[in-house]
């Protein structure tokens, strides 16, 4: 039987989240991008997962965000980038400065009104998020670890609180949209004992949070019959500027061109084969 997006996406799991996947639809990557092709207008995209161990955002996340970003304004979308100060940096010539927003690490109640302010000013269409560490149930945020990183991160869960339009992906149980399988999550050994409780109203996980960005673009580009990926080249290139701006490797904390662990070279074989997949369609 031919191989999926969910089922490239989900390849070399070393943390478990693939057990999550019989808890979700087979094509939770379709029908995320319908959710996306009946929602026309501007797209809030939120990533930046900051590594304690390194003092540095991680080199899985923005990739992805920047990728889904290209692909949605080659289909007319606008599209802003929501990031906070620990990671903003990431973004210096890369994207244009006026389409990153800066979201303070501030109160609850300030974050709520901060939200909404953002979602009044812009109309966005569709919220969505790209390895951004998401709130627990008692409003922390950890790592992997469960170490609380409350400090480095912005409470950006709140525009999702405040949204009826939402997608998350994520890789570990952690991040803003876990909180649709919270109770899984809490019966899977491997993943966190303390996931995020906050959710979306469609769910992307993937073994790299870049691959289920590239997931979702690879079903964009079925629905849109054309290759809205980056190619792999690219995204080398974006990968390696993204580390000469600051980004580390997620699992190491090293500044190398690797993402989550994987050396480059295996992490873009994914890639490659969702191209594959969408020129065969």
């Amino acid at each position: 039987m031919p191989k999926t997006i969910e089922d490239i996406i989900l390849q070399h799991d070393k943390r478990g989240i693939s057990k999550l996947k019989p808890f979700l639809s087979d094509k939770f990557c379709s029908e995320a991008a319908d959710n996306i092709f009946s929602n026309k207008g501007t797209v809030f995209i939120t990533t930046g997962f900051y590594i304690l161990k390194a003092n540095a955002p991680e080199t899985d996340g923005p990739p992805g965000a920047i990728a889904i970003g290209n692909a949605l304004e080659k289909l007319g979308y606008n599209v802003f980038y929501v990031v906070d100060f620990y990671s903003f940096h990431l973004f210096i010539d890369i994207i244009e400065s006026e389409k990153v927003i800066i979201f303070p690490i501030c109160s609850d109640e300030e974050s709520d009104v901060y939200a909404k302010k953002l979602i009044k000013k812009f109309s966005p269409s569709v919220l969505i998020s790209v390895e951004r560490c998401g709130a627990t149930a008692d409003k922390k945020y950890q790592n992997m670890k469960g170490m609380d990183i409350s400090d480095y991160n912005a409470k950006v869960d709140y525009l999702f609180f405040n949204h009826n339009n939402t997608i998350g992906i994520g890789d570990g149980g952690n991040e803003i949209g876990m909180g649709n399988l919270f109770s899984e999550i809490n019966n899977i050994k491997e993943l966190p004992d303390e996931p995020c409780s906050t959710k979306v109203n469609h769910l992307i996980i993937s073994s790299i949070s870049n691959w289920g960005a590239y997931g979702l673009i690879a079903a964009l580009s079925q629905k849109a019959c054309k290759d809205l990926l980056p190619s792999v080249e690219e995204e080398k290139k974006l990968i390696e500027k993204l580390i000469s701006n600051g980004a580390v490797d997620g699992i190491t904390g090293e500044v190398k061109t690797m993402v989550d662990g994987f050396e480059i070279e295996e992490y873009l074989e994914v890639l490659a084969e969702l191209h594959s997949l969408c020129l065969a369609n």
